[in-house]
């Protein structure tokens, strides 16, 4: 039986995109090759989760890098490796891991604070019901009480007019978190790896009001195109790293059949839960 579905800001970002792609991902569930890109993504984070899961005194750089083999054997061992980074490749794969974790200490250094959670998982709902979840990579709360949330990124940063598109999935976290939790973030930030860069934003109650807002007006249109079954293709440049051209009427292709729309996932809302955050809309 198929589950009911909700809002992640991946998901969000693929139907912004394209409707279709949403389409294909979610509700056909349409498989995808792991890319080398992807797959690195996870082994950093794997590892830089398990690097805060240490003391503070015991995060000095060379043992970050100390964690890496670990984790790239895993990925061989468990999660079929060799399908993505043929075994020839797998030294340059854990020295690419390598460089990723040892340029966080150009950023901060890890041995400074320790965070209130990494890769923690968050369901909620916006004031209006849209169900929202997803991952959040790390949380810092200081110790007057303000809170930082930090998505780390192994690709390069994005050109600054696609700015925007980065921060709306780390506004995406806030409101998660403001729903939840009733307190909003003093700082999101983003940090890429790739060149030891970041960007940083201070969210105010506004703008989590206008991204509540975009969200429950996107997830309507979501819940509109699952019950008509309509999903059509938008065209862009990121077409030519779609891996569903055979399947998209944009390029001679024809989706699968359409399966039905599984429902969107029921969570109580804020005023029916008493430890999560106020209504945004109603905040002055």
């Amino acid at each position: 039986m198929r589950k009911p579905l909700a809002l992640s800001a991946s998901r969000a970002a693929d139907y912004r995109q394209c409707p279709l792609l949403y389409r294909l991902r979610t509700i056909d569930r349409v498989p995808e090759p792991k890319t080398r890109a992807q797959v690195l993504g996870t082994v950093v984070h794997s590892v830089l989760e398990t690097l805060y899961g240490l003391d503070q005194s015991d995060r000095a750089p060379e043992r970050a890098v100390g964690l890496v083999p670990e984790a790239v054997e895993q990925f061989y061992a468990v999660d079929g490796g060799a399908e993505v980074v043929p075994l020839s490749g797998r030294a340059d794969f854990e020295a690419e891991v390598s460089a990723l974790v040892s340029a966080l200490y150009g950023v901060e250094d890890p041995r400074r604070f320790s965070p209130a959670s990494c890769e923690q998982y968050l369901v909620t709902a916006t004031a209006s019901g849209t169900p929202l979840h997803g991952y959040l990579d790390r949380v810092d709360v200081a110790p007057a009480g303000e809170v930082r949330v930090v998505d780390y990124k192994t690709g390069k940063p994005p050109n600054p007019r696609f700015q925007d598109q980065a921060m709306f999935q780390m506004r995406f976290y806030a409101l998660m978190y403001q729903r939840i939790h009733g307190v909003l973030p003093a700082q999101l930030k983003l940090i890429y790896l790739k060149n030891g860069s970041w960007l940083t934003l201070s969210p105010d109650l506004a703008s989590l009001v206008e991204t509540e807002t975009q969200l429950d007006v996107l997830w309507s249109e979501i819940e509109r195109a699952g019950e008509s079954g309509i999903f059509p293709p938008r065209t862009s440049r990121l077409c030519d790293w779609c891996n569903h051209q055979a399947l998209c009427p944009a390029f001679g292709g024809t989706p699968p059949e359409y399966p039905g729309w599984p429902g969107s996932r029921v969570i109580p809302l804020v005023s029916d839960t008493p430890d999560t955050g106020p209504d945004l809309r109603s905040t002055p």
